[in-house]
């Protein structure tokens, strides 16, 4: 039968449907993140990247095994300055007989363990033992002293903690010896300390020390019967499980621990791999960050697993003649590191001297990037695939993570777009209501990554995530129509100048494009009329001289007045937490005390 010409007519009525490219109302809710958006589809600030492939459902564990299963001769890790080699076949070996070792010396699932120290081979070892067994490892700051390590250990109840005997200026077994002052008269695993009552083994690295297991004690005290309890104990195990604690840097408060799962942890790695193109690429993943962060313990060290990567890390502390001389032994395809690191490197005086060819990638974050610092990594370093992430430690910890497709715009100026299976929104803090599109608000996140708890702390936990599961960032950004986040600062350090929002980060991108400015940070410092000015508190290349004069004709007419700063101070270093972030609540008290200015 001839089709009427009515019925051809509808059909290419449909037709002209199917092919409109009118944005649907779903669309307008999720985007398809599998590939860079490349279609603005949001029309409010909410977004949920949505993707073909399904959430892993698996324990640290189950991972490590599956991908020795798959690759057991392959390289896995290779630690530089030590000299230690290990394929995947040998790592789990050493894996289960610490694992082992562990149930021989008292310790079970849902006990911590605290792992305090540099990157070395063994915090990776006890990163995978831990999760083996269930233990959950807590990630101590290699640079804590005396009362913040005793808080650390105390806060979440450690039975065990793993350190080196001492690095660099660090005494680790001196400290704990001031903490636990009758160690050296107890036999290893009896430890009875009033200051850390559930304290019982210390396992040291390097020289025996009294009182304390050795770290060959523990490989060789498992038997066959631990063996087999450890196979017992796999099938207990649950991807709910909290199995790290991280704890949050602190600079306006004590420390919190936050609680993550075998699921944050294992996803959160294996999606911001598959965005790098791990799934894919032969990796060879140079790795300075440090190992007590996310990014390195969960950046790297879970990828290791969750892609089967190889890892390379150049130096037990950080050294930026290190990174660039195992790029070039190693052939690296992968660099990590915060601006910070990535700085170090550039100016590094013999940097043109290493052959960095192999590079394919860089992942930048832990801090505000510079969008100058990102065509300087592309230029003196060659890595056209940097890429830029943000997160936090509560969100396992990564949110949003550009690709390495992506143009300069879009690499420099926002930090991508969301990851699989995550929601975010940008909300006016006052009412909580999503804001319009692209406008200013803070940043809120739920889905797998969100934290299960500050460890201990409902109080603190529920200030921060509510009944419906949003975290609350304290961040301040905004979402374009494709979806990518550009990030505006923190809302406590939100400038409130005569009644307009100044908003620090703004200012500092800006001051960053100066030539003769090598790092800027932006503080509110008091003024009795306006209630808040602007102070830029400016480090000089080296070498370079300048005047607040000049730093403020550089912004007149480039940014508007009322983010002009009203004080230029220079300076040679800025107040550090000892996880290295600036602390710009001690930053604005040291400039209104400089400038002799006094708050009401």
């Amino acid at each position: 039968m001839i089709p009427s010409i009515t019925s051809c007519g509808k059909a290419l009525r449909c037709l002209r449907v199917l092919r409109s490219p009118r944005i649907s109302p779903a669309a307008s809710r999720s985007l398809h993140v599998d590939n860079p958006p490349i279609v603005p589809t949001l029309t409010t600030s909410y977004v949920h990247g949505t993707s073909n492939t399904p959430l892993l459902h698996c324990t640290v564990g189950e991972l490590l095994l599956k991908t020795v299963e798959r690759q057991p001769d392959k390289e896995a890790l290779v630690f530089v300055e030590d000299g230690i080699r290990k394929t995947f076949a040998e790592f789990l070996q050493d894996v289960d007989q610490a694992a082992a070792g562990l149930l021989a010396i008292g310790l079970t699932k849902g006990d911590r363990l605290g792992m305090w120290g540099p990157n070395t081979y063994e915090w990776v070892l006890f990163q995978f033992a831990t999760a083996r067994v269930g233990i959950i490892l807590v990630a101590v700051n290699p640079a804590y002293q005396v009362q913040e390590v005793e808080f650390a250990l105390q806060k979440v109840g450690c039975k065990a903690i793993v350190c080196p005997v001492e690095f660099r200026t660090q005494k680790y077994c001196d400290m704990l010896r001031k903490i636990c002052p009758d160690i050296e008269k107890t036999t290893p695993g009896n430890i009875r300390s009033p200051r850390l009552p559930e304290l019982r083994s210390v396992i040291v690295l390097g020289s025996r020390q009294p009182g304390m297991f050795h770290l060959e004690d523990v490989m060789q005290a498992g038997t066959s019967q631990h063996t087999k309890q450890l196979q017992e104990i796999q099938k207990t195990l649950s991807f709910d499980d909290p199995i790290n604690i991280q704890f949050t840097s602190g600079t306006t408060g004590a420390p919190k621990g936050a609680t993550l799962t075998h699921h944050n942890i294992t996803n959160n790695s294996y999606f911001v791999g598959r965005r790098m193109g791990y799934d894919w690429r032969d990796c060879r993943v140079c790795l300075p960050v440090p190992m007590y962060h996310c990014f390195g313990s969960v950046g790297g060290g879970m990828c290791l697993v969750a892609h089967g990567v190889s890892l390379v890390y150049p130096s037990a502390g950080y050294s930026g003649k290190a990174n660039l001389e195992a790029v070039e032994k190693e052939r690296c395809t992968i660099i990590y590191g915060t601006p910070t690191m990535y700085v170090d490197m550039i100016n590094q005086p013999d940097a043109a001297k290493y052959d960095l060819s192999s590079l394919q990638i860089g992942v930048m974050a832990g801090a505000p990037c510079p969008p100058g610092l990102v065509q300087q990594i592309i230029d003196v370093m060659g890595v056209q695939g940097i890429t830029i992430g943000y997160g936090t430690t509560e969100n396992s910890p990564v949110s949003f993570v550009a690709s390495p497709l992506d143009n300069m715009q879009r690499k420099s100026q926002t930090v991508g777009f969301i990851l699989e299976h995550l929601e975010a929104k940008i909300v006016n803090p006052s009412t909580g209501l999503v804001v319009p599109l692209g406008e200013n608000g803070e940043i809120c996140i739920r889905g797998f990554g969100v934290m299960l708890e500050y460890w201990g702390e409902p109080e603190r936990t529920s200030e921060c995530i509510g009944k419906d599961r949003w975290y609350k960032t304290g961040d301040i950004g905004s979402l374009d129509s494709y979806g990518y986040l550009q990030i505006e600062g923190r809302i406590k350090d939100m400038i409130i100048r005569g009644g307009e929002n100044v908003y620090p980060a703004e200012i500092e991108k800006f001051l960053h494009t100066h030539p003769k400015v090598m790092e800027a940070q932006v503080v509110g410092v008091a003024d009795p009329r306006m209630g808040e000015e602007v102070c830029a508190c400016i480090k000089l290349v080296d070498g370079e001289e300048c005047t607040a004069e000049e730093i403020k004709a550089f912004c007149k007419g480039e940014i508007s007045h009322f983010k002009i700063p009203r004080y230029v101070q220079f300076v040679s270093s800025y107040p550090l937490t000892v996880t290295g972030k600036i602390q710009k609540h001690k930053l604005s008290s040291e400039m209104e005390e400089q400038l002799g200015l006094k708050r009401k």
